[in-house]
């Protein structure tokens, strides 16, 4: 009889009242919110505050004519900057690490130099600061970049009372072509050498190694726009000298290199830009009797150059 079940909430009425439902939640929230966003877009995670800070000390770097401090990884890196005179700040080395000669070396050269922080780190550390590269125990830090400013260049050579000699590069981005200019340009008694902010190569570890300690001496300046940079060069009385395999004078007849010049050197593939070509005062070609049908910039900066110190002695 109804009220003498002995199953409780048992239904004792045919009547339906109102039903405790999810209103729809339920079915709405199997739907999903998409892909989960990487760790650099997760608003909060360590990984983004990690990724703006980055962008942070970057931007602060270009405002200050600064590059980023770069990191070389590896141990036969690390002993080969070392021994090329790279510019250092601190050589890590991890803890309880198991030594060959190169760590044996890397640590020997940092101590001789006495301007390399020795400093020991758990490898948890060093996977973090490397981004977990493959550091083998070893990862030395190079310090940003100094760059110069354009005119720097000009001021130089004209307060030691000599004609500027500066070589500047369009769309060169092989750092060991960059460090070979350098190297180039300090043995022919140049001034400097001026690279685009943009889409270029920039004075990492590579340069440095590829110009065997000169580029301590011989300033790379950095210029915002390369064409309103070679604009100013005109203005203060320097010949704007481009080199083009289709240029309309042979290297050996243009009279300018012996005078206040900047050789303008472009990429080995694409050559100069369409609006540094038009600025320049010259375009002039390598004769090359072989037949080959380009040089890459290192060695066609280094053959021009060659040619200007002949014309100034």
């Amino acid at each position: 009889m109804p009220g003498n079940s002995e199953r409780p909430n048992r239904r004792t009425s045919q009547k339906k009242g109102p039903q405790i439902g999810s209103g729809g939640q339920r079915r709405r929230g199997l739907k999903g919110k998409g892909p989960t966003p990487p760790a650099e877009m997760r608003k909060g995670h360590a990984k983004q505050r990690a990724a703006q800070a980055k962008t942070r000390r970057q931007t602060a770097a270009r405002r200050g004519g600064r590059s980023p401090a770069e990191l070389v990884v590896g141990r036969n890196p690390v002993v080969e900057a070392l021994r090329g005179g790279v510019p250092a700040g601190t050589l890590y080395v991890q803890q309880f690490l198991d030594s060959d000669d190169r760590v044996t070396d890397a640590v020997k050269l940092a101590m001789e130099r006495g301007d390399v922080h020795l400093l020991e780190a758990p490898r948890a550390e060093l996977d973090r600061i490397t981004g977990g590269l493959n550091h083998q125990g070893l990862v030395l830090q190079v310090p940003p970049y100094e760059y110069a400013h354009p005119d720097d260049l000009v001021d130089a050579a004209f307060d030691a009372d000599e004609d500027p000699l500066i070589v500047a590069l369009d769309g060169v981005t092989d750092p060991r072509n960059l460090g070979a200019v350098v190297r180039s340009a300090a043995a022919f008694g140049g001034h400097g050498v001026v690279v685009p902010e943009r889409r270029a190569a920039g004075m990492t570890a590579g340069a440095w190694k590829t110009s065997a300690g000169t580029a301590a001496r011989t300033p790379v300046a950095r210029a915002t726009n390369l064409t309103r940079a070679l604009q100013a060069y005109q203005k203060a009385g320097l010949t704007v000298v481009g080199l083009a395999a289709d240029g309309e004078a042979d290297l050996a007849d243009v009279a300018a290199l012996g005078g206040p010049v900047v050789i303008v050197v472009g990429s080995e593939g694409r050559g100069l830009s369409r609006l540094v070509g038009e600025t320049c005062d010259v375009r002039v070609r390598i004769p090359m009797p072989g037949g080959a049908e380009s040089l890459n910039a290192g060695v066609a900066a280094g053959i021009v150059l060659y040619e200007a110190s002949r014309g100034r002695r």
